[in-house]
């Protein structure tokens, strides 16, 4: 297979609103879809972290991708959170969502359980001999079991599935040596950061794009970001990799994640809720602190003109990353 078949651009992990009883607010979501790719989006990825996916049932993870996918109607990929509590109920996961239209699924390594390599890569290599959708792993030793580099090229290498990584460690070296153990064999694989603060480096050391929760509040700049290293106007690529920092730090130091992202989200005029977590008073004070600090930026990124992308020309924006794909 070729890199034309490697997923590639701008995912948003979208968040995911509720509505003040604490239920998914599906008209909500389904406006919040048609805004993100109205702004150019490359793919959505519901379900993610920034969803929240953790703190709702998996009837509710599956209609959420429902709801996202019928909204989408083939517009743009659509990578979906399948991670559960055991292979068993992942593998289900996986192939409803398979059955429902996504390009492909994300999961993460097993959370709770601390397991080694070799648990890790027995729990993927069961998932990926069973399903009938792609497979892309999903690094985040935050919260979950580490996926190592070894364990990455041996899924790579003998599971056909196994289409991409997200990593979200912000580990600019490992990723390189992932690309390297992996691409020379793999030409399909996909490298994809969820790390927004590294989204220029990453690019530039050969990621194919990025699933980043910026993407969900400013999508006209992290496009423009990757339209930017695509087209090798690297300055200015950086120049905006500079503008997004503050943002980023702003939004994911305001209380308990992903608060600030939706600060971010109702600066750009989406009532997302307030989420499923209880809060102290204390904490819903950083979060009000932050709120104007959040808007400022939110409102300067928003308004500003992002260079080499225009509101009004985006069909031939995406002739020219065609394009540059084909050179690849």
């Amino acid at each position: 297979m070729s890199s034309a078949n490697r997923i590639s651009g701008i995912l948003t992990p979208n968040l995911t609103p509720v509505d003040p009883r604490g239920q998914v607010d599906e008209d909500c979501l389904r406006g919040y879809v048609d805004w993100l790719i109205d702004r150019g989006v490359h793919g959505l990825y519901p379900n993610g972290s920034t969803g929240e996916f953790i703190r709702f049932t998996p009837a509710e993870r599956r209609r959420i991708v429902q709801v996202v996918v019928d909204q989408n109607r083939g517009r743009v990929p659509i990578l979906a959170g399948a991670a559960e509590a055991n292979a068993h109920e992942t593998i289900a996961a996986c192939e409803a969502y398979g059955a429902m239209g996504v390009r492909a699924v994300a999961i993460v390594a097993p959370y709770y359980y601390r397991l080694s390599p070799e648990g890790v890569y027995a729990y993927f290599r069961e998932i990926a001999d069973t399903v009938s959708v792609d497979v892309t792993l999903y690094n985040i030793p935050l919260f979950a079991s580490p996926i190592d580099l070894d364990t990455v090229r041996r899924l790579a290498l003998e599971c056909p599935r196994v289409i991409g990584i997200k990593d979200s460690s912000g580990d600019l070296p490992n990723m390189m040596r992932m690309i390297q153990a992996v691409r020379p064999h793999r030409d399909d694989f996909s490298f994809l950061t969820g790390w927004d603060a590294a989204l220029v480096p990453m690019l530039i050391a050969g990621c194919d794009g990025g699933t980043n929760a910026t993407s969900g509040v400013v999508p006209e700049l992290t496009r423009a970001i990757y339209l930017a290293v695509q087209e090798g106007r690297i300055d200015a690529a950086m120049q905006m990799q500079y503008q997004l920092l503050p943002l980023f730090d702003a939004m994911i130091g305001a209380g308990e994640f992903p608060e600030g992202f939706r600060q971010g989200a109702r600066a750009r005029g989406w009532e997302m809720g307030t989420g499923r977590q209880p809060k102290t008073p204390q904490q819903q004070t950083a979060i009000d602190n932050a709120k104007g600090e959040i808007e400022r930026l939110v409102s300067m990124l928003s308004s500003q003109e992002t260079p080499g992308v225009t509101a009004t020309d985006l069909q031939t924006i995406d002739a020219i990353v065609r394009r540059v794909l084909e050179q690849l």
